[in-house]
Order: C-alpha cells, then structure tokens, then sequence
C-alpha cells in the first residue's frame, strides 16, 4: 500500500513539473532540445531529439531566445557557438563528458607541434576550446566524408580512438589517432553481443562507431545515433539489438512499437547524461541556470572548424 502510495505521488509530482515546464516555456520564450541519451521523461518534454550536431544546428534555426539543451557540456557548447546571440542553459552543470576532457587544448597545441604540417580533424564531442585549435569537426555519421574530403594523406584525429581506427578502415589515409575513448561504449564487448545473438538468434546488430573494434566486427549496421532512429523506421526486421547508450531505445520503441529493440549490454549507461531530470529542467527555466557561453575568440575559431564540416 506504501508503495502504490509512492507511485501515486511521483506521478503527481511528475504532471506538476510537465504543467509549470509548458508555462515557463511560454514565459520564457524558450524551447527545449534534448539528446537520443536522455531519460524517457525528459526526451517526453522535449521540443526537439537528437543528437548533438543536429540539436546544436536547430538551436540556430529556431526563433525561440532561450535554449534548455539536456545534453552534455560540450553540446551547449556547440549551441551556444552556433546561436551566440540566444541564451544556452544546461540543466545541469556538471553533466561532462569524460571523453571530450580527455584532451585539452594545451594538449592538443603540443601534439600538433609534434606533426607540423598535419590538418586536424575533431569529434563534435570535443570542448569548444579543443575545436578552437582544429581544423575540421566531424560527426559520426559524416567522419568519413570529411577525412576523404582533407587534402591530406596524413591527418591527426581526436579525441576517439575506437571512432577514428572505424574511420582509417574505410579509408586510404592514414590517421594518427589521440588516445581517448568513451567509456560507456568501450563497456559493450564482444561477449555482449554474442550472448544477445543467442538469445534473439533472428535480430539484426547495429551498433555505434565509437564500439570496439572487436563489437563493429559484429554487428550487421554501423550507425550513429541519429542513424538508427532513421534506420530503425526503414527495416524490416522486427528484432534489432543495439550496441549504443541505453538511453536510445526509449525513443527507437516509442516510435516503432511494432518492433523490438534490446540493448547489448544492459549496464551502458552514460551517467553524466542521467544527471538530468524534470526537475532540474524546471529548475533551470525557473533560476535561468546554468547558462553556457563560449568566449568570443574561442567561438569564431570553433565555429570555422564546424563550418568547414558543414560545408563538405
């Protein structure tokens, strides 16, 4: 009886954020983008999903002034880098990204000084500082493009080895690779998903190019996020499993209820985009927290670095 009691009132609680949210949107002039990542109720309320280029990039279109991005750090940053004259709040302000501090820009200045003459091609999961100091981003859907469009033989790539190494495999260049990774998807081994064939033996593996390369090996689809979701409305398969963060398959379910998605790996979780929630949604329309704003000089270098992607 406890229990129902609990429900009952989290519930509740739950309609009151969703109402007050809805208002101060409106009050605010503000809209809400939130990354494939996130908990099932805050994609709920979301205006907009994504993944984080794609989010960014409607930020700049949208007419709204004030931005919630319920993301990760380096996410507003790239919203704010593209819509610097809009208001970008993260919900919550320590919601990192481990694998993009795994270089910094005095680290990325050194090892270019290493490789004189290489261009410099970053992951959009990278600080606004680090992309400050490249030459190219790139997504994980379009790295390849953009290392075939270089006019190099020879290019420096950070921060993702496991992105890159996918990257030199199907191309002639050779990349010399930063030693950084993300740890939620460095979890998911082959183990994983040889027990999940077994398991659903007629599902198709799609999985993320920031895997191992031991995990792409065995999947039948290499995708990003945002190529899943559009993968997941194309196939015919009705059983997929999915090498990716977990929280991807809240949406690929509501939107496909006829099919079934199955994590590999259960336990792929990226706490750091679990940090946000309604109510720290609430919290940031309500205070104007956590604002992101990514200092002039650092921008303009940054955003040369992603209009040259958007442009290949």
């Amino acid at each position: 009886m406890l229990i129902f009691f609990t429900l009952g009132v989290s519930k509740l609680k739950t309609q009151e954020y969703i109402e007050e949210i809805i208002k101060l949107k409106k009050e605010r002039n503000a809209i809400i983008l939130a990354h494939n990542y996130q908990r099932g109720e805050v994609q709920d309320i979301a205006d907009y999903i994504g993944d984080s280029l794609g989010l960014s990039q409607k930020a700049a279109e949208v007419n709204e002034k004030v931005i919630v991005f319920c993301g990760v750090h380096f996410m507003a940053e790239t919203a704010s880098i593209l819509a610097p004259n809009k208001t970008v709040l993260i919900p919550d302000i320590t919601a990192g990204c481990p694998m993009a501090d795994m270089i910094s820009a005095q680290e990325m200045k050194e090892w270019k000084n290493k490789y004189p003459g290489r261009p410099v091609v970053c992951y959009i999961n990278s600080t606004a500082e680090v992309k400050a100091e490249c030459d190219f981003c790139c997504t994980s859907s379009n790295a390849i493009r953009v290392i075939e469009a270089v006019n190099s033989n020879e290019i420096l790539f950070a921060p993702d080895q496991y992105l890159g190494s996918y990257i030199a495999s199907q191309t002639n260049k050779k990349l010399i690779l930063w030693d950084g990774y993300c740890y939620v998807h460095r979890m998911i081994l082959p183990k994983h998903i040889l027990e999940k064939k077994k398991e659903f033996p007629e599902a198709e593996v799609w999985a993320h190019p920031e895997c191992r390369g031991e995990v792409l090996e065995l999947a039948d689809k290499i995708l990003s996020t945002g190529g899943m979701v559009k993968q997941a409305r194309l196939t015919d398969k009705k059983e997929i499993i999915i090498a990716t963060e977990t929280g991807i398959i809240y949406r690929l379910k509501k939107e496909n209820p006829d099919k079934n998605f199955y994590p590999a790996y259960e336990y792929a979780i990226c706490s750091n985009m679990k940090k946000i929630t309604l109510r720290k949604v609430l919290d940031s329309l309500k205070e104007m927290k956590f604002v992101v704003k990514v200092p002039e000089e650092t921008a303009e270098k940054a955003k040369d670095a992603i209009d040259r992607m958007i442009r290949i």
